[in-house]
């Protein structure tokens, strides 16, 4: 268990080789940082010999495995309870700046060594952020990001576009909800009432991320059965305030608020070209992503200094990246690659 600086205690897992104990690993350190309404559990929803988790470690990696406040898995904090409004404001700004960037601190310090980072979906916009940070990146060896994001303006996900039509982000702060658990009883309404009738609701998953190519009926129930753990709906705003207004910027307060913290009208924007040239990036994106859209991705590879080295599958859905049957032989055995290369001016 951590501590971030704003006091919420998350939960970091180290994870052994099937085969091996911890303390046998000399593997460089890996952390996985999960994506939107997920958990650690996100990476170990297929098999063993399928979940990127498990094949990481049994590669021989040490894989520290995050969860970001307001998940399942975390403990809470110092002094508010999870009733407490004020234990939710927040959004990925504050997942990438405190969470992030203490898992990264306590592994880089625990191993002795700089990390890789690997995300999905928000991971990868936790860490594009993060990585801006001069104090955070020269802990990290590498990056690998699943469904990059940084850019939300072309997302085409029919069912968070009428969400983001309808002002449900604001409609829900409104309420005066503050905790988005999709569990619960108001949330599932809210949701039933707005697909009343709706053909984007017939299959809800497809609506929200896109078509995937390769999932099969046990992932998809090992997936809910695991997912989704709850988030705030602060977060939900700031990123309905990006496809909004086409930014990569922290969150718009408004002009006075603005004015007050940021000392300037607009948020500031993360600006990608901070992350250094030296710091390899590997990137596995998806022609049927309807949430972290090739245009989007394309803006985004545009702003960076460094050239990533690209895997781009025509057929891959955004939950395909995570869960696809084909992962391995698709996605995880170029990473994996990807990292080796490395290694050997990293060991």
């Amino acid at each position: 268990m951590i501590q971030t600086k704003d006091g919420y205690l998350l939960a970091l897992q180290r994870v052994s080789s099937r085969n091996g104990n911890i303390r046998l690993q000399r593997g460089p350190p890996v952390l996985l940082q999960h994506g939107l309404f997920m958990a650690g559990d996100a990476w170990f929803l297929d098999s063993p010999e399928q979940s990127l988790g498990y094949i990481l470690a049994d590669e021989g990696f040490d894989i520290w495995v995050g969860n970001v406040r307001g998940t399942f898995w975390s403990y809470g904090h110092v002094s508010l309870s999870d009733k407490d409004k004020e234990f939710w404001d927040w959004s990925w700004q504050e997942l990438a700046l405190f969470d992030l960037s203490e898992m990264i601190q306590h592994i880089y310090s625990t191993a002795n060594s700089k990390v890789f980072v690997v995300g999905h979906s928000q991971g990868t916009l936790m860490s594009l952020a993060a990585l801006t940070q001069p104090n955070i990146v020269e802990m990290v060896e590498a990056a690998a990001l699943l469904c990059p994001i940084s850019y939300l303006e072309h997302i085409s996900a029919p069912f968070v576009l009428r969400m983001v039509g309808l002002h449900l982000d604001q409609m829900v702060l409104a309420m005066g909800i503050h905790q988005l658990n999709f569990r619960s009883k108001v949330l599932i309404n809210l949701l039933d009432s707005m697909c009343d009738g709706l053909i984007e609701c017939d299959d809800l998953l497809t609506s929200i991320t896109g078509q995937n190519c390769c999932l099969d009926s046990s992932s998809v129930d090992k997936f809910f059965e695991y997912e989704p753990h709850p988030s705030s709906a602060k977060n939900l705003h700031h990123l309905f305030q990006m496809i909004r207004q086409g930014t990569f910027s922290q969150y718009d307060y408004g002009i006075l608020k603005n004015l007050k913290l940021y000392g300037q009208v607009k948020p500031p924007a993360f600006d990608l070209s901070l992350i250094p040239k030296s710091l390899p990036l590997w990137m596995g994106y998806g022609g049927y992503d309807a949430l972290a859209d090739v245009t989007d991705v394309e803006h985004t590879l545009k702003e960076l200094q460094s050239k990533p080295e690209l895997l781009y599958l025509e057929n891959y859905g955004h939950l395909d990246f995570l869960i696809s049957v084909q992962g391995k032989k698709d996605v995880f055995k170029h990473m994996i690659r990807f990292f080796r290369s490395l290694g050997k001016s990293s060991s």
